[in-house]
């Protein structure tokens, strides 16, 4: 059997935990930052860990992970 690809734009935007689970970018962030309350723009900072729904999604575009 050949292997498997990852999927390129999930190897650039996802990473894993050591525990497993898939971190990534807050979404809700990329522009219209005028109509966000300033709560939400501190909120969405940095990284969070994803859905287990979501996670499962980005397991399958990453075989080897």
């Amino acid at each position: 059997m050949p292997k498997l690809k990852n999927k390129a734009a999930a190897k650039k935007r996802f990473r894993f935990t050591a525990t497993g689970k898939v971190r990534g970018t807050q979404s809700g962030k990329q522009h219209g930052m005028i109509k966000r309350t300033n709560k939400q723009i501190r909120n969405q900072r940095g990284t969070t860990v994803l859905s287990d729904s979501d996670a499962k999604i980005v397991k399958k575009m990453m075989p080897y992970r």
